[in-house]
């Protein structure tokens, strides 16, 4: 399986604050990459970085070989690549259809756009049933579904999602993360998910990697930190 994102040596951060160190990691092509590690580790900064949202200080972000560190955030979006902040980042003053309607108004091939908020709608029933509704009445669950709703109808290549469970149920949890699945086995959408849920984020994805302090701890497929004691006890503290 060819690879879609390559970090290679990744520093970044906050001004002055280094929060990754020389990070490397592979992302392949149709694949479900689950990036785990304890408050702090650098795992919000790796999706930002990746997504234009801050510039690294050293390294390379390669995306399908082409280098992004030099790219403005919009063309980062129009390469392909789209991101789910963590708290969910829902315009609230925008109805449900406004708000999925953004997520494709850069594209030029209206017609598939239309298509791609119709699926969307198809994907996610409560958003069809509540497709008034202005963001701020949604429940977290809704939220949640609105946010990732609105990355699909621009048709992404690479997903980046942050923390999609935080605050929500674990049915509903459950839920998403059974999505993204069925995505990938269905479209071929690679993901990056940052999840604080591990056990959850390990269920659905192939490959797992462990950031701590800002540096890789543990790079392994998903099956083999699931199932090794020792590696879960040693780096995902369960």
């Amino acid at each position: 399986m060819a690879s879609l994102l390559q970090v290679e040596g990744l520093t970044s951060g906050y001004g002055p604050v280094s929060v990754l160190k020389d990070v490397s990691l592979t992302v392949e092509r149709g694949s479900i990459t689950a990036v785990l590690g304890a408050n702090g580790a650098g795992k919000t900064t790796l999706l930002r970085t990746v997504s234009g949202l801050l510039r690294p200080t050293g390294g390379q972000i390669l995306f399908d070989g082409a280098d992004l560190r030099s790219v403005r955030m919009e063309q980062v979006v129009r390469k392909g690549i789209a991101h789910v902040p963590e708290g969910r980042g829902v315009v609230a003053e925008l109805t449900v259809d406004e708000n999925l309607r953004l997520g494709g108004l850069w594209r030029r091939d209206r017609p598939d756009a239309a298509k791609a908020l119709t699926e969307v709608y198809e994907l996610f029933e409560p958003l069809a049933r509540r497709r008034r509704s202005v963001g701020h009445q949604l429940s977290g669950g809704e939220r949640q579904m609105l946010a990732l709703g609105r990355a699909l109808v621009a048709r992404p290549r690479l997903l980046l999602l942050d923390e999609p469970s935080l605050g929500l149920a674990p049915r509903v949890t459950a839920q998403i993360l059974g999505l993204l699945a069925r995505l990938r086995e269905q479209t071929g959408l690679t993901v990056l998910l940052v999840e604080q849920n591990v056990r959850s984020a390990l269920s659905v994805a192939d490959h797992g990697v462990v950031l701590s302090v800002g540096r890789v701890a543990m790079s392994a497929p998903a099956a083999r930190l699931r199932d090794d004691d020792d590696l879960r006890h040693a780096y995902l503290g369960f």
